[in-house]
């Protein structure tokens, strides 16, 4: 096991900055090697800032200047082939810390790829979509041990920064909201989140699934064109936790497609963070930051 190692590190991207980076704890797979640097860079192809080759997990912490007790770890979509690291990481990071909310934008290990790992998933899902769920395969538990790992990391330090621990949300899109569904699958007493928010989650990818017995609330956010086919398992998601008397809610938007995140489309779905943050009023997961 790697022993935490906190950084301080700044970073500047529109005006986003996060007070500190955090390495977090994991134990390696021999199955898994990665040959090339992690990458942050511009994706022409996603037409967004993008990160590739995670192969340390860490923790990007956008601390609120008036924190309200609220903190959610926000796992940023790719395909597990990159991350979709500012639409999908520090751009909701932002909006939150307005609402007192401190986010912790994790990066989690990939799939290992050559320098252009956005131009190798593009290129599989025409040419041999096939390799892309054996190469997703044996990364996705790491990722989701690196989603848990994240959950014990904000717990353990939750009185240091004014957080509530038994307020803990985990927020994932696409890849990213099948790393929440795997942490809703696999967690313990103690790196339990209070709620998750999965995000056009890629839920083929998970298999069949059971609901936990007690299982944390759950928000459902997804879009009926989604090209990926992502609607019809989101709402089977929230069915599955309707039907086992959980408390769960959805917003399907008709138009949407996939990867929105905080992209402005001048769709009803670019008011998706408002509806969550509602939501988490009504649920009392957070409350009205002062003014």
């Amino acid at each position: 096991m790697k022993r935490l190692i906190l950084l301080t590190c700044i970073f500047t991207s529109m005006n986003i900055i996060a007070q500190k980076m955090v390495e977090l704890p994991f134990e390696s797979d021999p199955n898994v090697n990665w040959s090339t640097a992690e990458k942050e860079y511009y994706s022409d192809i996603w037409e967004t800032k993008v990160v590739t080759n995670v192969a340390i997990p860490r923790l990007e912490v956008f601390e609120a200047d008036q924190p309200n007790g609220t903190s959610v770890i926000v796992a940023p979509g790719g395909g597990l082939y990159g991350l979709s690291i500012e639409s999908e990481g520090r751009d909701v990071a932002k909006w939150l810390n307005k609402k007192g909310i401190t986010v912790f934008v994790l990066k989690y290990r990939l799939v290992p790829t050559g320098v252009d790992g956005i131009q190798e998933i593009s290129d599989e899902s025409v040419n041999n979509p096939v390799k892309i769920g054996e190469r997703v395969t044996p990364v996705l538990p790491l990722s989701i041990a690196d989603g848990l790992a994240a959950i014990t990391y904000v717990r353990t330090n939750a009185a240091d920064m004014n957080l509530n621990p038994n307020k803990i949300g985990f927020m994932g899109f696409s890849a990213g909201g099948a790393v929440t569904m795997g942490v809703t699958f696999n967690y313990t007493a103690a790196n339990k989140p209070n709620f998750i928010v999965p995000v056009y989650p890629w839920m083929t990818v998970m298999g069949e699934y059971t609901v936990p017995k007690d299982a944390p609330p759950m928000l459902v956010i997804c879009a009926s064109d989604d090209p990926l086919g992502l609607a019809k398992p989101s709402a089977d998601l929230y069915l599955a936790w309707l039907t086992n008397g959980k408390s769960t809610a959805m917003h399907m938007y008709s138009k949407g497609g996939h990867g929105f995140g905080m992209k402005t489309q001048n769709l009803a779905s670019d008011d998706w963070i408002s509806q969550f943050y509602q939501w988490a009023l009504t649920e009392g997961f957070t409350i009205v930051a002062n003014k």
